[in-house]
């Protein structure tokens, strides 16, 4: 039996409860197949902090470590608000763990069911086939990783910079994803930058045209800047299949997106890195794209969909599953679509619970 090793990192609010379901999902899928389970649970976050006294501890890292993938929850929450900056589960935590596994390429799935155009702040008639567009965003580079520095001046002026850096190779290699990605879908790239501002901008820009017309000649390739991106996406996010783009611009994008898309309870995403696990597939972090939302932690009413969604994308990036991931995929349009809704989603059907959303997808596996 063929054994499917990895890190569960369940992490604070509705993390928990979410992550609990999502193996029971992931249980049932691969169960089937021959396939066996083989993780293991560590702290990460508000609760590493109060159990260890640090948002990522190196027990959890250790745990990483020896493991294929990793089952990522959420972080963070009102409970250490008060922490300084950089103490925060959210810097303390994803950051460092972003940068020790050189997880640099971000895969946010936007995908509206055309069930649920309801859940979407643009009218229906805008979006009547749903929406379903990924965001390819650099990770570990730019302005968040980038030298930082605050001063004083002789006038007593306090002074605070973050500097923007980018070489080529890490443009070219994210780049790499973004064209499997859009070769696995309708083959056009829309990179967005700032070139009429950022020096980094006209770098990336010059690259990614010169690097896609010598690789993937194939692939059409448009630019905007982000500001007008920004704008496009509120409009007519369908007319963007793949989006590549640099760090800032990519959180940006990826939570407007989410928004366009309705609930973050139903978006996934995938980290990848540049090192390969044993079965040859790329390390990765798997995570909603969503928080913690403490208003509802603990009351187990919580869309699970991201979680599982999530999950399904570790089998088919780190362990190369992709008929299993897609059965999961499918079993949770599914249940969507036969009116099995948390209520983030609900739209006058009577919402149902976490455990039920998911006893819902787990019976169309």
């Amino acid at each position: 039996m063929q054994t499917l090793k990895f890190a569960v990192l369940p992490g604070d609010g509705i993390g928990p409860e979410v992550m609990k379901v999502a193996l029971e999902v992931l249980e049932a899928a691969t169960e089937p197949a021959g396939l066996a389970l083989d993780f293991e649970e560590a702290d990460v976050g508000g609760i590493a902090i109060d159990k260890q006294g640090s948002a990522l501890p190196e027990s959890t890292i250790g745990v990483c470590e020896k493991s294929d993938a990793i089952l990522f929850g959420s972080v963070g929450g009102p409970k250490w608000e008060s922490l300084p900056p950089a103490e925060q589960p959210e810097r303390a935590a994803l950051l460092p763990i972003r940068k020790h596994f050189s997880l640099f390429a971000n895969l946010r799935p936007g995908l509206l069911y055309k069930e649920l155009t309801d859940a979407s702040p643009l009218k229906t008639e805008r979006i009547p086939e749903g929406i379903d567009i990924v965001c390819v965003r650099e990770l570990t580079g730019g302005i968040y990783f980038g030298p930082k520095e605050t001063h004083t001046l002789d006038d007593g002026d306090v002074v605070a910079s973050d500097t923007m850096v980018y070489k080529r190779s890490e443009i070219e290699r994210i780049l790499d994803v973004a064209i499997a990605s859009a070769k696995s879908r309708s083959g056009k790239i829309c990179s967005v930058d700032k070139a009429n501002v950022l020096t980094t901008s006209v770098l990336w820009r010059k690259t990614a045209t010169e690097y896609i017309a010598k690789n993937a000649p194939e692939l059409e390739l448009s630019h905007l800047y982000v500001d007008n991106a920004a704008m496009q996406m509120a409009r007519d996010p369908n007319q963007f299949d793949v989006l590549v783009t640099e760090n800032m611009f990519g959180d940006i994008l990826s939570d407007e997106m989410g928004i366009v898309c309705g609930s973050l309870g139903m978006l996934s995403s995938a980290s990848l890195g540049t090192q390969n696990n044993q079965h040859g597939h790329p390390f990765g972090l798997y995570e909603p794209s969503g928080g913690t939302a403490p208003d509802i932690a603990g009351q187990r009413i919580a869309n699970p969909c991201a979680q599982i969604l999530s999950a399904a994308l570790m089998l088919r990036y780190s362990f190369g599953l992709n008929d299993i991931a897609e059965k999961i995929e499918s079993a949770v349009k599914q249940a969507v679509m036969d009116g099995h809704r948390t209520g983030d989603i609900a739209f006058g059907t009577d919402p149902i619970g976490t455990d039920a959303m998911a006893q819902a997808i787990k019976a169309r596996i």
